[in-house]
């Protein structure tokens, strides 16, 4: 989906000053344990599926509407892995400043839907499944820095520790 309607209504009103939004990320793995990434069309990386929300949704309803949406796969939500704010202003093509406040979910393959990914809108190029120690290139820095907290999580869930990821004070908790 391209920019969500009221964002666009937004920019009526406000031009191109400075956004903050609610976003959110899904590391989608299969039961061989493969990642699901999108080549975006914008940029040409390689990227985790993520998407803003829409006034009023649910966090992991966003990330299972985006992965639908973006890759045809059915997913399920099982974690929230973390919740982290953007330091960055991101500058799009047409002048639009926005910043962004992450929810980073970790989602399985809903039981009995579909998990052959397929291109299901305009925003991806090609979509695929891969191995974690075999990624392609070029990974988005944004993919790059979730899928480190991503693998943190993991190994803090499998010790048995497992609450989300988040800054407080400037250190990672």
């Amino acid at each position: 989906m391209p920019t969500p309607e009221f964002v666009l209504e937004l920019r009526k009103k406000i031009g191109h000053d400075l956004l903050w939004l609610n976003g959110v990320t899904g590391c989608v793995l299969n039961d061989r344990g493969q990642l699901l990434l999108g080549r975006r069309s914008d940029t040409g990386e390689w990227a985790m599926v993520y998407g803003i929300n829409e006034p009023g949704e649910q966090p992991a309803d966003t990330v299972v509407r985006e992965i639908k949406e973006e890759t045809g796969v059915d997913a399920i939500v099982t974690d929230l892995v973390a919740v982290t704010s953007s330091d960055k202003v991101i500058t799009y093509a047409n002048g639009d400043n926005t910043m962004y406040m992450d929810h980073s979910f970790l989602c399985a393959l809903k039981p009995g839907g579909n998990a052959d990914p397929f291109v299901g809108d305009e925003e991806s190029l090609s979509v695929s499944w891969f191995d974690l120690d075999r990624l392609p290139e070029p990974l988005a820095a944004s993919t790059v820095e979730r899928l480190a907290l991503f693998r943190t999580y993991i190994e803090n869930k499998a010790r048995g520790d497992a609450h989300a990821l988040f800054v407080f004070d400037g250190e990672q908790h």
